[in-house]
């Protein structure tokens, strides 16, 4: 963690986290919902692997690419998301856990007088079941997910409601594409997980700058922030 004079950059900053894939390892839990869905219709398991690949735009696009892997178009979907939402919602955190150094490195930036937000595509009643289950709740000023915004990521309007006003300095810390977007369309710089949850290479996205650790985060922000 940054110990040298750069730390009060923090002071006047607003920083805004994904989710899924950036804050919290949830594809465990999200492929055990997906499954419990789509297997019943007849459509092949979808294995944690592949399942990482495909979060990040919403549990209707997931599954969408669930159906379109078997070559078959999404059926019933209004219901279909109903079931999957409450079917992961009834279990969201038995298998999710908090990504190394997350939890240790919030709380230094909170430390510094950061305001921190998370902005995601998870809707806004399971954001906010998972973060107080996982106990990270108490780090964040605000939980913006699709339901709290005029529109979703890449919508530079969905970070900007979650960064709030009144800071000098901001960014966005996230795994994909959406991510990377939204910050760009917003005029602030971009930091991607290595590890995250992504279709495409994250050296691809266009970021700012990609980090391998999280405990990593304030240093490339400072260095953002400084160049």
């Amino acid at each position: 963690m940054l110990t040298s004079g750069d730390a009060p950059l923090f002071a006047t900053a607003s920083i805004a986290f994904d989710l899924d894939g950036t804050l919290v390892d949830t594809a465990p839990d999200l492929v055990r919902a997906l499954n419990a869905i789509i297997q019943p219709r007849g459509l092949a398991p979808v294995p944690l692997d592949d399942v990482r690949a495909m979060v990040g735009r919403g549990a209707r696009a997931l599954l969408q690419r669930a159906f379109e892997r078997s070559g078959r178009a999404l059926e019933d979907g209004d219901a279909l998301v109903a079931e999957f939402i409450r079917v992961y919602g009834d279990a969201i955190s038995m298998e999710s856990r908090v990504f190394p150094g997350v939890e240790d490195t919030l709380a230094w930036l909170q430390a510094q007088g950061a305001s921190l937000s998370v902005c995601t595509n998870k809707p806004s009643v399971l954001s906010d079941r998972l973060i107080a289950e996982v106990g990270l709740a108490g780090y964040f000023d605000r939980i913006v997910g699709p339901e709290r915004t005029a529109a979703r990521k890449p919508a530079p309007d969905h970070v900007r409601d979650a960064l709030g006003t009144g800071y000098q300095r901001a960014a966005l810390v996230g795994d994909s594409a959406p991510d990377v977007g939204a910050a760009s369309a917003a005029g602030i710089p971009s930091i991607v997980m290595s590890y995250g949850y992504s279709e495409n290479p994250a050296g691809s996205l266009g970021a700012s700058r990609v980090v391998h650790a999280f405990r990593d985060v304030p240093q490339a922000l400072a260095d953002l922030w400084r160049a």
